[in-house]
């Protein structure tokens, strides 16, 4: 086994696991089906994302039970139990999709996801941000493949058909995969941590939730990534009143390609100009959108929209690296899973929240607003670093 490979299959699983961000495309077609309103049906989005990250908490921590292999395998088993489910949902009940595609599906993203991504950092410590970028820009790109694809098997078949394809394909694909998979023998001098990473303390999620650290760093997680979770669900509709509504599936493929190239670039900036530094940049960048999206039209609309998907797409990477820096390599995946509640958090109230202001100006005021709280945070977090360096 090599990292090498490790990263290979982790990356092609991820492209599947990527469904996650595809759910813009089944919006339509669901409230069509199963006479849902489309609000409602937007709100599966965020119970996928919610358990997304109760999967990424339990996954941090199951792989160093059972191993990432078998914790990826029963990850991407679960995803495609929910998927079959949801084929096969009465037209009475299209509620129960919250559970089954959203909590059943998100959970077993979360949980393939984090072992990958642990595998990856485990396998390349002094290189974590390449790792880690490399596996999260395959999860990004997923939008690119399936956006489409989902389009013509829905136009092709129907919406029952769909989910049950797949179910199949995920299935098949975690059955190939989840071998090669695996943690770094303990004797794989490549991928020994250097002394200096093992000299930090090795914190636990108990101990990593008792400091101040912690909350800052979730905190400014939350509110960097509201903006996407208020665009992601919406991105067909909201061309439609922007004037690119020609564009509405194009836009959501470009947004996968976006989100990749986030995924890759952020961790890979962090790497040279630091993880805060880098957090500010990104988070800044997205405070910045949402003030475009306010009047921008048309390739404004567009370009706004595209820079929000990259600077999100490069925050799940920044953070995994972020967490092992501040708490230890040993338990950050577990770590991660912690800080990732305000991703959950975001995900689940932020859609809600946002949702009570009738005034779309007034919605992009308020989201450009909590951006720019995030990157005070980070900066606290850098005077806090300065004063009481963590993990010495």
């Amino acid at each position: 086994m090599s990292g090498a490979r490790v990263l290979v299959t982790g990356s092609i699983m991820m492209l599947f696991l990527g469904i996650i961000y595809v759910w813009s495309v089944f919006v339509i077609p669901v409230s069509e089906v199963f006479n849902w309103h489309v609000d409602s049906v937007k709100l599966t989005s965020s119970f996928m994302l919610c358990f997304f990250v109760v999967g990424i908490l339990t996954g941090g921590k199951l792989h160093l039970k059972i191993g990432a292999d078998k914790t990826v395998l029963a990850g991407g088993l679960i995803l495609a139990s929910g998927m079959l489910a949801t084929s096969f949902l009465p037209q009475d009940y299209a509620w129960l999709m919250y559970i089954t595609y959203g909590i059943i599906g998100g959970f077993g993203v979360g949980s393939a996801y984090n072992a990958i991504i642990c595998a990856a950092q485990k396998w390349f410590p002094q290189r974590r941000g390449f790792a880690t970028g490399v596996v999260v820009c395959a999860f990004g790109f997923s939008t690119v493949i399936f956006a489409p694809l989902i389009e013509v098997l829905v136009k092709q078949f129907d919406l029952r058909s769909t989910f049950l394809i797949l179910a199949a394909a995920f299935c098949a694909a975690t059955l190939i995969l989840f071998r090669f998979i695996r943690l770094p023998d303990a004797n794989t001098p490549a991928a020994a941590p250097s002394a200096a990473l093992l000299a930090k303390k090795q914190y636990t999620v108990t101990e990593t939730i008792k400091t101040k650290e912690f909350y800052l760093i979730t905190l400014s997680l939350m509110v960097a990534t509201a903006t996407f979770f208020i665009l992601n669900p919406s991105f067909k509709t909201l061309a439609a009143t922007h004037g690119a509504e020609a564009f509405g599936t194009i836009i959501v493929m470009m947004t996968g390609v976006a989100n990749a190239c986030g995924r890759l670039v952020v961790p890979l900036l962090s790497d040279k100009i630091g993880r805060e530094k880098a957090a500010i940049t990104v988070i800044f960048a997205t405070s910045i959108c949402a003030l475009l999206l306010c009047f921008g039209g048309g390739a404004l609309f567009i370009a706004a929209v595209l820079l929000v998907a990259f600077c999100f797409g490069g925050l799940p990477g920044l953070y995994s690296v972020i967490a092992s820096d501040y708490f230890g390599i040993k338990n950050a995946g577990a770590n991660y899973g912690a800080i990732m509640m305000g991703f959950a958090l975001s995900a689940l109230t932020f859609p809600m929240i946002i949702g009570l202001i009738s005034n779309e100006t007034m919605k992009f005021v308020t989201l450009s607003i909590m951006a720019a709280s995030g990157v005070i945070l980070m900066i606290l977090l850098i005077i806090i670093k300065k004063k009481e360096p963590v993990n010495v």
